[in-house]
């Protein structure tokens, strides 16, 4: 074995060793939930490792490569064996606590449910982009790829499509990254003037912490007529920001990049936590920004894909994040709360 192989080696079963002790170490769910993004995500020690594959010869890889996938298995072997460990004395521990004598006459009425705060959020935005005189179109979450990238200017050699980590399903369907393929599928059905939004699920692969999730909601929106500019976007979106959350956020359009619109930005509001104050906010990261969404131009190769004439008409297009926006109106530091089901949580908002 060459040196550098040794030292991958090394520095492999290091990784590994010290992800097992985490493991073992943890005490209760909540601590070995905290320690998953560490340990398995794609910024963990075993899977940076993988960046290194680079520096070896083309005979070293394929061993090396398999000598990773097969630590990062232990790890999540491990990490299984340790939550249905932890999860089974929890439950145990629960069911002792909460012991109840079902023989007992009820006390008091059942309590009545309510909307979930992330629905009511949703609604409300709804309500004012149709307000504003958009249609709400809808489409399938198990989509093909065309639509989903292709049709968006997004090749199979693309880089960005990297961006999306994608759940790919047989027969070369996905489930859908973002609701933009309900706007494909729109504009092959009808000619200019259109003005919709699309709300829904979405699914990416990614780590679960307090702003990101592997399945969420996005809102996203289409106007395409004559003479479509980039400041009919900016002044849809400042309405409806200030719509949403009044005059007390102050909100940004930074220059962006996404394969279909151009120009693109991103859409940020101020931090509703700490306002730009603390650099240790676990919300913001110190920047005194959330990003809320995307936005920009309709890219004329997106419109020349459904059949529209680019030189004839023009539109913008964005998207906003539903789970975002809700933290954003209820004042929530994460998303977490909101699939917990917790009913302690939920009854808040009755």
């Amino acid at each position: 074995m060459t040196s550098l192989d040794s030292s991958l080696e090394s520095n492999l079963k290091d990784a590994e060793d010290q992800a097992i002790s985490a493991i073992a170490s943890a005490a209760d769910l909540k601590a070995l939930e905290a320690l998953k993004p560490e340990i398995l995500g794609k910024k963990s020690p075993i899977r940076s490792l993988m960046k290194r594959l680079g520096e070896l010869t083309p005979e070293e890889r394929p061993a090396a490569g398999q000598a990773i996938n097969g630590a990062a298995i232990r790890v999540e072997q491990a990490y299984a064996a340790r939550h249905e460990k932890l999860s089974g004395e929890a439950m145990a521990e629960r069911i002792q606590k909460e012991t109840i004598d079902v023989t007992l006459p009820g006390s008091s009425p059942l309590p009545r449910g309510s909307v979930h705060p992330l629905v009511r959020t949703l609604d409300e935005m709804v309500r004012v982009f149709v307000s504003m005189g958009y249609e709400v179109a809808t489409g399938p979450e198990v989509e093909s790829e065309y639509n989903n990238f292709d049709a968006l200017n997004i090749a199979a050699s693309h880089p960005a499509r990297d961006m999306h980590d994608t759940f790919y399903l047989p027969g070369g369907l996905i489930l859908r990254t973002h609701t933009s393929p309900v706007q494909v599928r729109h504009m092959l059905s009808h000619k200019p003037p259109v003005a919709i939004i699309s709300p829904g699920r979405v699914y990416r692969v990614d780590d679960v912490d307090a702003t990101h999730s592997p399945v969420f909601h996005q809102l996203e929106g289409l106007y395409v007529d004559r003479e479509v500019s980039l400041a009919h976007l900016k002044g849809t979106l400042q309405e409806f920001l200030r719509t949403m959350f009044g005059a007390g956020l102050s909100t940004r359009f930074r220059p962006s990049y996404f394969p279909f619109t151009e120009p693109s930005a991103e859409v940020d509001v101020q931090c509703f936590v700490c306002r730009g104050t603390q650099k240790s906010c676990r919300v913001c990261k110190g920047t005194g920004w959330i990003e809320v969404g995307g936005a920009g131009m309709v890219h004329p190769k997106v419109l020349e894909n459904v059949g529209y004439d680019s030189n004839e008409v023009s539109g913008f297009a964005f998207g906003l994040g539903v789970e975002r926006f809700t933290m954003l109106k209820y004042g929530l530091s994460s998303m977490r709360p909101l699939y917990e089901n917790d009913v302690r949580f939920l009854r808040q908002f009755a």
